[in-house]
């Protein structure tokens, strides 16, 4: 057996080792882009760029856009109420270029196990896909159907593989990309079951949005999903999550203080060659809400500066 210092000098040692890399990727990207090492464009690397998620405003999006704008965040996702909120999409695209702010990804919703409204979720999906379009969008994100009460079979992995297959032609005609969110609550909760989803779609239409912090939750290892779905990824959910005295015991919280080990995520980017957008999320069930959105979006862009990558 190794001694307890032996064995602390090995973790030091690989923890040093993957930092390391960490720093090379941010180097190397400033690199690439004929910068000063150390001193990259704002938000922008060839291989990670960071963006926010407006989902910790709660609906008020022009707060975040503002916020994350005054943050020098260069990019931003928004869900399904901007089609609403902004009924005019090239007013909101107006909007996120005086601020500054590529319009990354919107989430669409879900895409439910259920042929008497199948043609309706297509249909929706698409309506939002044209909103994105419009609005100078890139990424059309949806989540798997629920898993509340019920067990999943075969037949059901099949048909959310071929409805999201579906829904991602349409998508791909209109010259976006679509993708499925992993998410607790899903049929996609677990690393088995998202697979299941990815076996029965077709590669060409349907793209991985992975979300770091629940991947971990429903018993993956992001790093290893990154390598895995290197062919697939179109960009990241960059959260943490920790235990907590919640109903589901578990919270999501801001980068750096929760469980997820990001140095050897971002390793794995480094070593998939990944070119992309990191969107950093923060949503759910907080204990307690002791920062404003605007203090976690600061407090993530920290800890990722200490990690040597800046926005």
């Amino acid at each position: 057996m190794l001694s307890s210092s032996r064995r602390d000098f090995l973790r030091n040692l690989a923890t040093a080792g993957a930092l390391a890399s960490v720093s090379s990727f941010a180097r190397g990207a400033s690199n690439a882009l004929g910068a000063t090492p150390g001193a990259a464009p704002r938000g922008v690397t060839p291989e990670l760029r960071i963006g926010y998620s407006a989902i910790a405003w709660n609906d008020q999006d022009v707060q975040a856009i503002n916020d994350l704008s005054a943050l020098g965040f260069p990019g931003i996702q928004l869900r399904a109420n901007a089609v609403t909120d902004f009924p005019d999409p090239h007013a909101l695209r107006d909007l996120l270029a005086q601020r500054h702010l590529t319009f990354v990804a919107l989430s669409s919703g879900t895409a439910p196990i259920d042929p008497a409204v199948r043609q309706k979720t297509i249909d929706d999906h698409v309506r939002n896909a044209k909103f994105l379009r419009e609005a100078g969008g890139h990424y059309l994100q949806v989540v798997a159907a629920s898993n509340k009460g019920r067990t999943f079979t075969a037949d059901d992995f099949r048909y959310e593989g071929q409805l999201l297959t579906e829904v991602g032609k349409a998508v791909a005609d209109m010259g976006l990309q679509f993708s499925l969110h992993n998410h607790m609550g899903t049929m996609a909760q677990t690393p088995q079951g998202m697979d299941a989803i990815f076996d029965a779609a077709d590669p060409k239409y349907l793209k991985l949005e992975l979300d770091t912090a629940h991947y971990l939750q429903g018993g993956g290892d992001p790093a290893a999903a990154i390598k895995q779905y290197e062919n697939r990824l179109l960009f990241l959910h960059l959260k943490d999550v920790r235990d907590a005295p919640t109903k589901s015991g578990y919270e999501f919280t801001e980068l750096g203080q929760g469980r997820l080990d990001f140095p050897a995520s971002f390793a794995a980017l480094r070593s998939i060659g990944f070119k992309g957008w990191g969107i950093i999320e923060l949503d759910g069930e907080r204990v307690p809400p002791v920062h404003t959105p605007r203090e976690s979006a600061e407090i993530s862009r920290q800890y990722l500066e200490k990690l040597g990558i800046h926005i």
